[in-house]
């Protein structure tokens, strides 16, 4: 038992380390990226559209997350946009947001791994793996139990992922957790967190324990609020740039917000500028990988200021924005408080 415990602490001891953008400067790098091809010349057209987006005035900026991101080491880097007012909506995986942020603003954390290690071990041990990357599995479920308690304290209703969230973030101020996460910074910027699959991530075990313990009288989520808060987010923008960060529900439930406006009988313009970090391709006729020209079959987005980047994530977010950052333009931005559009009746 000794040697368990000790292998168990041995493997939990080194945590992923969080990039800050203010500690780097990639713009010569990314400057020069734009005299190459490829992808290096995709990124570097990319990293200056997301400066369109963040210098036009009264564009809205939508966040896109999808992917093992947060435990990657890229929390900062999301946190970051948020607290320079370089995003206003995000739309994310629900394991980005709880599973990981919530989960370290929770005072734990993700470690190094390996690959190579062996799986069946690490499950007598009670610990999950994310490529090279480990988790407690006991935290975990303390994660799971902290969501069922702030569903038990809220009023039993339905509720947009978003309101959910802000109450996670509440959560957080209320007990002086989490100062550098996602989830708590959004929340005092009040730029909304729409996880479309909400209950795909801990946020799932938890409201499965609240709704046992109460049924009939327990909080549920609503996806189709989720999907017109969103919109009126679009409505209220109408000209919106999209900054996506792997493909899947996020991509798709931002995108089709052009084709809701529309069905409301709003005046909504495609997305004017969109990125597309992913390492999907098109072949197999996913979404994640379907390319942003696709998308304006669709109505979707213009085909003008587009880019896709096919590069993994925790080498191409960062590079492009870093760039965006040291740039600048986003310091006469506004903060936008697009939170209180979504709540409106």
């Amino acid at each position: 038992m000794m040697k368990t415990v000790d292998a168990r602490a041995g493997l939990l001891s080194t945590p992923i380390e969080h990039l800050d953008l203010e500690a780097f400067d990639p713009r010569p790098l990314v400057d020069a990226m734009g005299h190459m091809a490829f992808q290096a010349r995709n990124l570097n057209r990319a990293a200056r559209i997301y400066g369109l987006m963040l210098a036009e005035p009264g564009c809205g900026v939508i966040l896109t997350l999808a992917g093992s991101l947060v435990s990657a080491g890229l929390k900062g880097v999301v946190r970051d946009l948020v607290a320079h007012n370089m995003v206003d909506t995000i739309v994310a995986t629900g394991a980005n947001i709880v599973d990981q942020d919530f989960f370290e603003a929770l005072g734990f954390r993700h470690y190094l791994g390996s690959p190579a290690l062996d799986d069946d071990r690490l499950r007598e041990m009670a610990i999950d793996r994310i490529y090279d990357t480990l988790i407690d599995e006991d935290q975990l479920r303390v994660c799971d139990q902290t969501i069922g308690r702030i569903a038990d304290a809220l009023e039993p209703r339905p509720y947009s992922s978003r309101e959910f969230i802000q109450a996670m973030g509440r959560h957080l101020q209320d007990r002086g957790l989490g100062a550098d996460s996602i989830v708590r910074t959004a929340f005092e910027k009040e730029v909304p967190i729409f996880c479309p699959a909400f209950s795909d991530c801990s946020a799932g075990f938890g409201l499965v324990l609240h709704q046992a313990a109460r049924p009939g009288r327990c909080v549920t989520l609503d996806s189709a609020r989720d999907f017109l808060e969103l919109t009126r987010v679009k409505l209220a923008f109408q000209e919106t740039g999209l900054l996506m960060v792997g493909g899947g529900v996020p991509k798709n439930f931002a995108q089709d917000t052009v084709v809701a406006a529309e069905l409301l009988g709003g005046q909504a313009p495609m997305h004017k500028y969109a990125v597309q970090l992913t390492v999907a391709d098109e072949r197999d006729g996913a979404l994640s990988g379907s390319t942003l020209k696709e998308a304006s079959s669709w109505g979707k987005v213009s085909t003008t200021d587009e880019q896709m980047v096919f590069g993994e994530a925790t080498i191409t977010f960062p590079l492009l924005a870093g760039y965006a950052y040291h740039q600048g333009h986003w310091a006469g931005r506004p903060e936008r408080r697009m939170a209180r559009v979504c709540a409106r009746p």
